[in-house]
């Protein structure tokens, strides 16, 4: 087994340890503490990820620990994040006799996390999550700080859960298997931990060769990067009230994109990119933010193969859908944008600016 780095996210109620690694799912009994009494488990997964065989390595790891398994599979994309699919997933809980000592365990990407969380935050009142992320994006932030929710036509994530996991098991060796966009996406959230908090992160991704982004080495230490920084925001403010809006940096814009293109058009981390240069655009803008972050940002984005430029959407639809945006007051849609590399701030920008930020950007 592979030297583990962990992090530990010390939520005040409920605190949980990451684990990263390579090759490490098969020994998930023991690195990973599970909780007193538990004696059974909902597997929660999709027929892709199965296919890959990760899905039966998890289940042997918790049979050799004593745990009764039972599998449910869910349709794959976002439509999976529905208040039907949800309810089967309850339904499933119920079949297998879960009781509030046992456990559901996600093993997927961000949309099996969110998903299989939100059914863990509310089947008998909540109990127990464990993430196994499979996809780079999961891993380094759906799977980290106990967002959970499922998606309604106004838009992403509308109705969900704060509910913390047991724990996380980061395994880069899954990654190997991913295709290249979907592998792909996940560097937009690393880059984002990298302008917001961490340049080394930046600096990784500059100096990493161009057919560098599937070794294990450079994944493991921007894995154990991210998670680090959403780590010590999330530790700060678990609901959200504060400080934690920063991890929103490219999502106003970003979240918008996904909701009109039909979830799945445009990936998650695509859209983040996105916005991010959006965002970045908006504080130079206002005066705020330093001119050449947005060269950075378009010239890594890019190399790393991520969009940097908006669809053709209707305006007054975008509008609708950020003013319904977390962030967003009495006085207007709120954007996380850089007063300096590491140091976002909140800020609400004229409807016209922004408006013109986005013509510039989907006419360059």
């Amino acid at each position: 087994m592979t030297r583990l780095r962990t992090i530990d996210v010390p939520v005040a109620a409920s605190p949980y340890r990451v684990v990263i690694g390579e090759n490490i799912l098969a020994d998930l009994g023991d690195v990973v503490d599970l909780p007193a009494g538990v004696t059974r488990a909902l597997v929660v997964t999709q027929d892709r990820i199965a296919q890959a065989g990760y899905v039966d390595t998890v289940e042997r790891a918790l049979s050799s620990a004593g745990i009764d398994i039972a599998r449910h599979v869910v349709p794959d994309g976002e439509q999976a994040k529905d208040v039907a699919v949800l309810h089967d997933v309850w339904r499933a809980a119920a079949g297998h006799a879960l009781s509030r000592r046992d456990v559901i365990v996600a093993v997927g990407g961000g949309v099996v996390g969110d998903l299989a969380g939100f059914a863990a935050a509310t089947y008998n009142r909540g109990i127990g999550v464990l993430h196994v992320p499979t996809t780079l994006l999961a891993q380094v932030d759906a799977a980290i700080g106990g967002k959970t929710g499922i998606n309604l036509p106004e838009g992403k994530n509308l109705v969900g859960a704060f509910h913390q996991p047991l724990a996380v098991l980061c395994d880069v060796a899954v990654l190997r298997t991913l295709d290249e966009r979907t592998l792909t996406e996940g560097f937009g959230e690393i880059v984002k931990y990298g302008f917001i908090a961490d340049e080394a992160v930046l600096d990784r991704l500059e100096s990493a060769p161009a057919d560098g982004k599937r070794d294990a080495a450079l994944l493991i230490d921007l894995v154990h990067r991210s998670v680090a920084v959403k780590a010590a925001v999330v530790a700060a403010d678990e609901r959200e009230v504060g400080a934690r809006a920063f991890l929103n940096f490219g999502h106003t814009v970003g979240h918008a994109i996904e909701t009109l293109t039909g979830y799945g058009t445009i990936l998650h981390g695509e859209a983040v990119a996105i916005g991010m240069v959006a965002a970045l655009k908006i504080g130079v803008a206002m005066d705020v933010t330093p001119a050449p972050l947005v060269d950075r940002a378009q010239s890594l984005l890019g190399s790393l193969g991520l969009p940097v430029r908006p669809p053709s959407l209707p305006r007054e639809a975008m509008w609708q859908i950020m003013a319904r945006d977390k962030k967003a007051d009495a006085n207007g849609v709120r954007f996380v944008v850089l007063e300096a590399l590491g140091d976002p701030t909140l800020l609400t920008p004229h409807r016209a600016l922004v408006d013109a930020v986005l013509d510039e950007l989907a006419t360059a």
